[in-house]
């Protein structure tokens, strides 16, 4: 049976693709500003100074990371405080390792000193559009680049406001802001349908995640829901492919 599998072009860099890049993610910036805001506000709360908010914003850039880590955030730090900080951390943006992974096809065929630095650029909504992007048969780095900085300078500035209205903010529910992490993870999910076979790593990860949490203090259900999702899809055969009646083997 002849392939269908179309190659793909390597990745190239034009300033024709900025502008669309920027549009492809143009829905997600309202939402990264509200947990921009709630961060900012949140580090207030800790009695972050705003100059350490910046810091942290520029130079992490984790995103939810970056939530469990200050909200978990110890009054006197030890050596097993922050081993547990950097565990939480690394538990949390694992799913970059992959992301940048099922990148390297596309942003491999570039000279490393391009394509490394790019994978700085790493975000649950930037890559999803840039794989929509890659697999309608696009090639464009900048398509990808683009919107992945304006993504980080939103973030970036974000935290300013919701540090400064600090004491506004201080009950989430009042605006709706505690809603906008866990919809926007909600909504990662529908252009990751695969169907219900797919799935199933995703309801194990949720179960034991939500028994953890009910069972333990802490953040010990993100790393056993992160941890038992990874496994339960290692552990997944792949169906076998399906061949027209009557073609041949």
């Amino acid at each position: 049976m002849p392939s269908t599998h179309i190659a793909k072009a390597p990745a190239y860099w034009s300033k024709a693709a900025i502008v669309p890049g920027i549009i492809a993610i143009g829905p997600m910036l309202p939402g990264t500003l509200a947990f921009g805001m709630a961060f900012g506000a949140l580090c207030a709360q800790k009695n972050f100074s705003l100059a350490e908010v910046i810091v942290m914003m520029g130079t992490v850039y984790g995103g939810l990371s970056q939530f469990v880590a200050v909200q978990s955030w110890p009054s006197v730090l030890t050596p097993g405080t922050i081993a547990t900080l950097a565990l939480l951390t690394l538990t949390v943006n694992v799913r970059f390792m992959l992301m940048s992974a099922t990148l390297r096809p596309w942003f491999g065929t570039l000279p490393s000193w391009q394509a490394y630095p790019s994978m700085l650029l790493v975000t649950d909504g930037g890559w999803l559009a840039a794989m929509r992007y890659r697999d309608h048969g696009g090639a464009d780095a900048w398509f990808y680049v683009g919107g992945g900085i304006v993504l980080y300078l939103v973030w970036l500035v974000a935290a300013i406001p919701g540090f400064v209205l600090a004491e506004q903010l201080t009950d989430p529910k009042k605006y709706g802001v505690d809603l906008v992490m866990p919809a926007f993870y909600a909504a990662m999910l529908v252009p990751a349908w695969k169907g219900p076979r797919r799935a199933i790593p995703w309801v194990v990860s949720g179960i034991v995640a939500l028994v953890v949490h009910w069972l333990a203090a802490g953040w010990w259900f993100i790393i056993a829901g992160a941890l038992s999702g990874a496994i339960s899809a290692g552990l997944m055969d792949e169906p076998e492919p399906r061949h027209p009646v009557g073609a041949a083997a």
